[in-house]
């Protein structure tokens, strides 16, 4: 083998191999550069991330702590708040401790001085009773020299004497502290009246028993009476109201002591005039519409007492039966007005003394309440108006005046006596009442609760001026038999518990109606 080739074989061999050195330190050396470039990118965008991150991270840390700051600010302004408060508080505690010890001082000053006054009275009265033991003494020598008594006698004497003195004396003195008293008393009484008086004025009232319904001619007589009377029959049962038809030119009276049904009467004939349909069944419609037409007329005057007064809210079952008053008389004098006027005469005496003048005008506007009523319901129109009172919560002042405006019971507050004087005041003036109104009006009610309280008796009407009384009975329990029957019954209850001027006719009533509806 030649050794130039095996030369030349290493040196190439040698060359290559230190050629691939190279060239691979050289591939490691740009894998390594491209490598610490990636790193070095890495490591850059890692730490702008941090960076990120951080600013993040501290705007959240910094908006939690201001949120916690914030909180932290109210709850210490709430605290001072609560500390100022019971500061104040305690201010206010001091200021009123430091009152009282005022009070106290001069409470104990006044005690000082009432004790001291005390004692120089105490002495004082000693000094009297040392002198008059001694008169005493003298007397009883005196005595016993002139008369030869003994001590006890003399004692005795003297006690009695002593005792017929003072009692004069203290009979006299309590006579002219009672006199002068009464003179006070009147004096301001009556110039509180006077004052009240001077301060409302109200019209004479008057009461009437009959209602004149003008027609627009003759003609219309004929059609309320209807064919054999029927018309007038049915307005008569339905109203208990009776129909007066005689020879006054265009007119027909409605008699009947119940002003609320006269009133319901007039208003249905008047509405069947213009109508000019009369027969049965229209009657029976117009004289339902008239009644509510009525009851609304009722409410609408109880609301206008009420505004009048000016009271404020009152129940509306009180209003309604306030408006009832306005058809109701007593001693002629209309009930409804005289609570208006009591409710005024009562509020200017309240103010004069310096009581409640709303609930002085609310007690006298209900002091009669009862008296809407007491027709129908058992007992006095007091009993009656106390209940109803005490139903709808009313103030204690209404439930004491309502209960004792009449006398029967002693009063518990100012208010029940100022509506007393009230009452008196507007029952008394010229012309208000009248006797025998009131008397036969009553007379009227006993006659229709008489008849009403007969077993089958539906509804019962005194009408003519109560020389006669119609009672209506139920068929199915009082038959033709029994009408004749009951119609005496009721005439000898009459003659036996009523009291009454000439005579009174029973006219029982029976009517049976059969009606089907075609459709």
């Amino acid at each position: 083998m030649n050794p130039v080739l095996i030369i030349s074989g290493l040196l190439l061999f040698i060359v290559g191999t230190v050629l691939g050195v190279i060239i691979r330190v050289i591939v490691v050396e740009q894998g390594f550069e491209k490598a610490q470039a990636q790193a070095k990118k890495i490591v850059d965008d890692a730490i702008k991330e941090a960076d990120k991150t951080k600013k993040q991270n501290l705007l959240e840390t910094k908006q939690e702590i201001h949120n916690m700051r914030l909180e932290l600010d109210k709850e210490i302004k709430e605290r001072k708040q609560g500390i100022s408060n019971q500061e104040n508080k305690l201010i206010q505690r001091e200021q009123v401790l430091d009152n009282r010890s005022l009070n106290f001082d001069k409470r104990e000053q006044n005690l000082d001085r009432k004790e001291e006054a005390l004692d120089q009275k105490k002495r004082a009265l000693e000094d009297q009773s040392s002198k008059l033991e001694s008169l005493i003494e003298e007397q009883n020598v005196k005595l016993q020299e002139i008369a030869q008594t003994s001590v006890e006698e003399a004692r005795e004497l003297i006690f009695n004497r002593v005792e017929e003195e003072m009692t004069h004396e203290i009979a006299q003195y309590i006579k002219d502290e009672e006199d002068k008293a009464k003179h006070e008393v009147d004096k301001k009484a009556k110039h509180i009246l006077a004052f009240a008086l001077q301060k409302y004025a109200q019209d004479v009232t008057s009461e009437r028993t009959v209602s004149v319904v003008n027609l627009p001619n003759d003609d219309m007589k004929g059609r309320i009476i209807g064919r054999e009377g029927r018309n007038i029959r049915t307005i008569e049962a339905l109203t208990g109201v009776d129909l007066i038809i005689d020879d006054t030119p265009e007119a027909v009276v409605l008699s009947g002591f119940d002003p609320i049904r006269r009133e319901i009467a007039k208003k249905a004939i008047e509405t069947l005039v213009s109508d000019g349909r009369i027969h049965p069944g229209r009657i029976e419609e117009v004289v339902e519409k008239s009644r509510e037409e009525i009851d609304r007329f009722i409410r609408d005057k109880g609301e206008e007492a009420v505004f009048e007064v000016g009271i404020g809210k009152v129940h509306p079952d009180l209003v309604k039966l306030l408006g009832r008053l306005h058809f109701r008389t007593s001693y002629g004098q209309n009930v409804l007005r005289h609570s208006v006027e009591c409710a005024f005469l009562a509020g200017k005496m309240a103010v004069e003394i310096g009581e409640d003048e709303i609930l002085a005008r609310r007690a006298a506007l209900l002091h009669d309440i009862g008296k809407a009523v007491d027709h129908e319901i058992e007992g006095s129109h007091v009993e009656i108006g106390a209940n109803l009172a005490n139903r709808y919560k009313e103030p204690l002042a209404v439930l004491d005046a309502i209960e004792t405006h009449h006398g029967e019971k002693e009063p518990k507050t100012i208010i029940a006596v100022l509506v007393a004087a009230a009452d008196a005041l507007s029952a008394a003036r010229p012309g208000a009442r009248s006797e025998s109104l009131d008397s036969y009006i009553k007379r009227l009610e006993q006659l229709e609760n008489l008849s009403n309280g007969f077993k089958g008796v539906e509804q019962a009407y005194a009408i003519q001026a109560g020389r006669e009384v119609r009672v209506l009975v139920k068929p199915d329990q009082i038959d033709d038999t029994l009408a004749h029957k009951l119609a005496r019954d009721i005439k000898q209850k009459i003659e036996e518990d009523l009291s009454y001027p000439g005579t009174i006719k029973v006219t029982v009533i029976r009517e049976t109606r059969a009606q089907d509806i075609a459709k």
